[in-house]
């Protein structure tokens, strides 16, 4: 008697808009756009979920009421700020979950509080400064994740009082330096993870202050030299330096790592390797993807794992006769090089090319300390091969560099015009940092003879046009930023030159229309990557981009009108779509067919979508992991039990009509793992309330017979004018849809979209 009293007391304290469960002390406030903490939560509360809200600002005090708490969910909640003592009452907090905001800044007293915490989610916001003393408190921390932020740079002590922390996650930042002293103190750290930095060299000074790191992440840095003693660790075991640049390795590099069992240097730019001294435990040599040539200069690691037991992963570039056998497979004998008299032949011949070329033999080396000199108003570390002359007004690009520099940072000066051979001397230069360089204008040739260009930074300029010949002279150019500029069209010309070209940034330009002109295939045949968030296009020409590597194309925020179908005109290998944020009403029958057996992600939030055709997901099967359909106007949805492999799925804010019809979706929520918000905008009485919920589908024996997919009757009279490109026929065919799923995924929370009464009226009618 004395509990059910307790239980009543407690279910009356519940906020209107959350879901409590008293049994477990629970409660959920899921995608209500609150701006505060509902102060109405039972104190008692041990899990609170806030999820998907419009929080902005947590103030001082923010959760006093609830001083319980064990567990604090406050993902994409458009958090900005967290203010000094918002967690001062939460000791006892276990796991805490900041990912997806908006944070710029971890202030000093941000997490003040927190003395219990285990787990800190700061991963997918925009961190980019970390103040001296922001861990402070947080004494009791094993695991925190810093990835996919805007960190540049560590200072020292920047993780200080983090006593008991096992795993560091920085990945997916712009790392480019860290402090000597950035992980002092972190005596119990064993994991760390840097991959998908800007990382030019390994921080040695710096891993020696982490004893116990038994794991080290560095893939996806733009490394090309690894010098003795470069990995000081005495318990690294496992250690990842994959998809980088390394073009030479010093056998001495990992002597001071005694314990390592795995390295993995695949996809990188070795062509051959000496025996590796120093670790005694190794087991597992990666060298798959290296252009590795198997001659005479391979046969000492050759043996050498041979008699170690290493397993020697990878196979031969080179020469012709041995080309892609396995490296474990080749015996010693096979490895071997060419005679004497083969040699001098071809360097002869080499000799006469220069000749007739008319180019300069090469000169002798010249003085160190003339190599050693840096230009005026700069700072260049040499032993680094780093210079720097970051916004100090110079209007004409620096010259007289160490020729064998590599990272070269020119960022925030006034250069206008880049003529002609701007970067004489800069031949081994990997990294190019230009942004926010007021630059209007490119010469052709402007980078000339920067013939290791991997890296090239124009972000935040003022380039209305490129010319053809803009980045000639650089035709190892992998990476390319021109986002926040001001082109008005694809800059097909200017991507002739640059046959290696990778990813490709052009968001927040103004370009309008995709033309035939800017055909991917032909201008950037290997390009994988391809980013137009934020621009102005309307329209994409039929086959604009078809590519035969093109895996990842971002196209949210635009002004389509419909999903651009005839863009791909025959199979494609895309991975992931984003068309969040256009003006796609409707989308039709087999949408995503010529895509639909590579496609992995796909993004359709917020584009004030009224209507799927049955049809519209044909050809998307289990490959299909990521389907977003958060902040539309969607009443109905097609079939989705073709989507067995979904990982995630969001149908966040959309006015759901719960009737028989939404039946399929009903069974489909009832038989999948993942967690789906999908809540009934009609009838009136069920607005607000879960699909899962409801009782209303009790009374449905079967999913009611389906329709032709025919367009809505009211909307044939005017036919909507579409957008060149498409992924559905020329009109809306109406449909009956069937269902369709969404969980959330990433991106801001989703606020409803008000559908005119009329419109409304015209799909019921329809329906």
């Amino acid at each position: 008697m004395f509990l059910a009293q307790v239980l009543l007391v407690t279910a009356g304290k519940c906020p209107k808009v959350c879901v409590c469960d008293i049994s477990k002390l629970t409660v959920a406030c899921i995608g209500k756009n609150l701006t505060e903490v509902p102060s109405t939560i039972d104190e008692i509360t041990v899990k609170l979920d806030m999820r998907n809200n419009d929080l902005q600002v947590l103030p001082k005090g923010a959760f006093l009421h609830t001083p319980y708490l064990t567990h604090l969910n406050l993902q994409r909640c458009n958090i900005m700020k967290v203010k000094e003592g918002a967690f001062r009452t939460l000791g006892r907090v276990v796991s805490l979950n900041l990912a997806y905001n908006n944070i710029e800044i971890l202030y000093q007293e941000s997490f003040d509080g927190l003395s219990s915490l285990k787990e800190l989610l700061l991963d997918h916001n925009r961190v980019e400064e970390i103040q001296p003393g922001a861990f402070s408190q947080l004494g009791s921390l094993n695991m925190l994740a810093l990835s996919h932020n805007q960190l540049v740079y560590i200072p020292n002590m920047a993780f200080q009082g983090l006593h008991n922390i096992k795993w560091l996650r920085l990945s997916h930042n712009s790392l480019n330096n860290l402090a000597t002293e950035a992980f002092a103190g972190l005596f119990t750290l064993n994991r760390l993870s840097l991959e998908n930095n800007e990382l030019q060299f390994f921080p040695t000074q710096t891993m020696t202050r982490l004893p116990e790191v038994t794991r080290l992440d560095m893939s996806f840095n733009p490394m090309t030299y690894l010098g003795e003693e470069s990995v000081c660790m005495p318990k690294l075991k496992l250690l990842y330096l994959d998809h980088m640049s390394l073009q030479d390795l010093s056998n001495m590099a990992l002597s001071q790592a005694p314990l390592l069992s795995n390295v993995d240097l695949s996809h990188n730019q070795l062509r051959y390797l000496e025996p590796l001294q120093g670790p005694k435990e190794l087991v597992s040599l990666n060298l798959t993807g290296n252009p590795i040539y198997c001659n005479c200069y391979m046969r000492p690691l050759r043996e050498w794992a041979k008699q170690g037991r290493v397993r020697l992963r990878g196979s031969c570039a080179g020469p012709p006769h041995l080309s892609d056998e396995l490296l474990e497979a080749l015996a010693p004998l096979e490895l071997r090089c060419r005679s004497r008299e083969e040699t001098l032949k071809e360097e002869f011949e080499e000799q006469e090319e220069i000749r007739e070329s008319g180019r300069p033999t090469a000169k002798p080396t010249t003085n160190p300390k003339k190599q050693a000199k840096c230009p005026d108003n700069c700072d260049c570390n040499v032993d680094a091969q780093h210079a720097t002359c970051e916004g100090r007004g110079h209007t004409k690009v620096p010259r007289g560099f160490h020729t064998k520099l590599q990272l070269l940072d020119l960022r925030s000066n006034h250069f206008h015009y880049l003529p002609s051979k701007s970067f004489p001397g800069t031949q081994q230069v990997v990294s190019l940092h230009l942004e926010f360089c007021k630059i209007h204008e490119i010469d052709g040739g402007a980078f000339q003879g920067m013939k290791s260009l991997y890296y090239l930074y124009l972000s935040d300029n003022d380039l209305t046009s490129l010319e053809p010949r803009a980045f000639e002279g650089a035709p190892q150019l992998t990476y390319l930023h021109l986002e926040g500029n001001r082109l008005t069209q694809f800059p097909g010309s200017a991507m002739t030159p640059l046959p290696s070209l990778l990813v490709l940034h052009l968001e927040q330009n103004a370009i309008s229309k995709l033309e035939p002109t800017g055909l991917l295939l032909s201008v950037a045949p290997t390009l994988r990557g391809l980013y137009l968030s934020n621009n102005t296009i309307t329209s994409i020409a039929s086959g604009a981009l078809d590519s035969a590597y093109l895996d990842t194309l971002h196209l949210d925020s635009n002004q389509l009108g419909e999903v651009p179908t005839n863009a791909f005109s025959k199979p494609s290998r895309l991975e992931e779509l984003n068309l969040s944020r256009n003006s796609i009403h409707w989308v039709g029958p087999q949408a995503f067919q010529l895509v639909s057996k590579s496609l992995r992600r796909l993004y359709m939030d917020e584009m004030g979508l009224k209507k799927m055709s049955r049809e519209s997901l044909a050809g998307l099967g289990p490959e299909l992991k990521v389907l977003t359909l958060g902040g539309n106007q969607l009443e109905k949805l097609p079939d989705l039990s073709s989507l067995s492999g979904l990982e995630m799925i969001s149908l966040q804010d959309n006015p759901l009509s719960c009737d028989c019809s939404l039946l399929p979706l009903r069974r489909w929520l009832e038989n999948v793992t993942l967690e789906v918000t999908a809540t009934c905008g009609h009838p009136p009485k069920l607005r607000g309330q879960s699909v899962m919920d409801v009782h209303i589908f009790k009374s449905c024996s079967s999913p009611p017979d389906r329709k032709p997919d025919t367009a809505p009757k009211p909307l044939k009279a005017s036919k909507p004018k579409l957008a060149p490109l498409t992924l559905s026929p020329d009109k809306p065919q109406p449909q009956k849809t069937k269902v369709k799923v969404p969980k959330q995924t990433k991106g801001k929370p989703r606020k409803n979209v008000k559908t005119p009464g009329e419109t409304k009226k015209i799909m019921k009618t329809v329906q």
